[in-house]
């Protein structure tokens, strides 16, 4: 287990704010439509739903909004969503993935070039990225009213199962093997925990600084990627510069 470390910094950009909310909660509905539709609606027996549905209370989805994409799936909507990811490169050899749901992947694949193509960046063969990842379980505790030292959430991680924990002044992030994601999710709930973030992620094994007249670009890059329909998840290996601290 180890202290605060740079994810902290990359997760809080790739988080979206709430001007984006609609969005999100667009890329989600696709996301239940397609675990619904391939393994039924009831989450208790679907674990691909339970995830998203787990995603979708993090990120305070209404539930109206749930219930209209289940009910899609379950109306017979014949809607077929393709899987595809996408490997790149920005500045200083930062590694980019992107990950999409698109029910056309010609033109997904176009939108995802220009968007990298256009900023700097350069497309990758398959595999020439996604190495430098690791998939893990993901989930994040905010510290406010929280009556929990990093002792005691120590504890608790390792008592849930869970590989890491790191901890900053407002949050504590906890990682684990997307094998053990269900059991550590329900260990930590039933010890009182509640999220703001539980789900599945890539994680990069090393990480890799913007260069400081490149830190703008790149940010345009990551949210050209984001603002498009298809993509569901942008992941980079980029080590963000500190926010300056506010008078």
């Amino acid at each position: 287990m180890s202290g605060h470390s740079k994810w902290h910094n990359i997760q809080g950009r790739k988080n979206a704010q709430d001007a984006k909310r609609g969005k999100i909660f667009q890329k989600i509905s696709r996301e239940l439509f397609m675990a619904a539709r391939t393994g039924g609606s009831d989450p208790n027996n679907n674990p691909s739903l339970r995830l998203v549905m787990d995603k979708a209370r993090a990120a305070n989805m209404p539930k109206d909004n749930i219930k209209r994409a289940l009910d899609k799936a379950e109306g017979g909507d014949t809607t077929q969503y393709d899987e595809v990811q996408y490997e790149g490169y920005g500045p200083a050899g930062i590694g980019v993935l992107v990950e999409a749901l698109t029910d056309n992947k010609n033109r997904t694949s176009s939108d995802v070039r220009v968007a990298v193509t256009r900023h700097g960046g350069t497309m990758a063969s398959a595999g020439a990225v996604s190495y430098m990842f690791d998939r893990k379980g993901y989930f994040v505790i905010e510290r406010e009213g929280l009556d929990v030292d990093e002792d005691q959430m120590l504890e608790a991680v390792m008592e849930a199962g869970a590989d890491d924990l790191q901890s900053s002044d407002d949050q504590f992030e906890i990682f684990t093997d997307p094998k053990d994601f269900s059991t550590v999710r329900d260990s930590l709930e039933e010890q009182g925990f509640h999220f703001s973030t539980a789900e599945l992620t890539m994680v990069p094994q090393n990480t890799v600084a913007i260069p400081a007249d490149k830190v703008e670009t790149f940010q345009n890059m990551i949210d050209a990627l984001e603002d498009n329909d298809d993509v569901q998840n942008v992941y980079t290996s980029a080590e963000w510069p500190d926010e300056p601290d506010e008078d």
